[in-house]
């Protein structure tokens, strides 16, 4: 873990992801952006490791962030659905560079434990509220909640990414075609 106060190597962490990716981010090549030496790392406990894990951490919080709204919004469970799958597609964006790292060392901050796992409940559970309120408000079909959750965050989240860095459509053309597709799955 990180000490206190290295908001700069994360902030060199993130360069380096988006320019190399999590293999290509070396001791070295951290150390450069960072501006110190690989000793200076060493000293400090940073390790490439660590700042992914610190990332993370911040992504974590402007993720719930950015899902708040969506959930405390007036309107139907199905507009908050859409504004919440939104939110992940700007969250998919803002984050890419991290997004990409974790998943060439492991997405399994993403998963529960087990076989058949599901997406944990940090990233699930804003989708099983407004599936369960669209369930009780008409707007949305009879699903199983927490499945149709793991599917909804992984379908949106990893093909929007897929759709920007694989097939390098624009930001509205992916956001809408797979917000259009996941939506379509739970109307009624």
């Amino acid at each position: 873990m990180l000490e206190s106060g290295t908001s700069e190597f994360l902030d060199a962490g993130r360069r380096v992801f988006a320019r190399y990716g999590y293999h290509g981010a070396t001791a070295e090549r951290l150390a450069e952006e960072a501006g110190v030496s690989r000793v200076t790392l060493h000293r400090r406990g940073v390790t490439k490791d660590a700042i992914l894990d610190g990332l993370t951490d911040v992504a974590l919080q402007r993720y719930r962030e950015a899902l708040w709204p969506a959930l405390t919004a007036p309107g139907s469970a199905a507009e908050r659905l859409q504004l919440a799958l939104s939110a992940l597609c700007s969250q998919a964006e803002e984050n890419m560079e991290l997004l990409l790292a974790l998943r060439s060392r492991t997405d399994e901050v993403f998963h529960e434990e087990g076989a058949e796992a599901l997406t944990r409940s940090v990233f699930s559970e804003p989708f099983e509220r407004l599936l369960r309120d669209g369930i009780q408000d008409g707007t949305l079909r009879e699903v199983d909640v927490q499945e149709t959750a793991t599917v909804l965050f992984n379908l949106v989240g990893w093909t929007y990414i897929h759709l920007r860095t694989g097939h390098h459509w624009g930001i509205e053309r992916a956001r809408e075609s797979v917000l259009g597709v996941a939506l379509h799955g739970v109307l009624p």
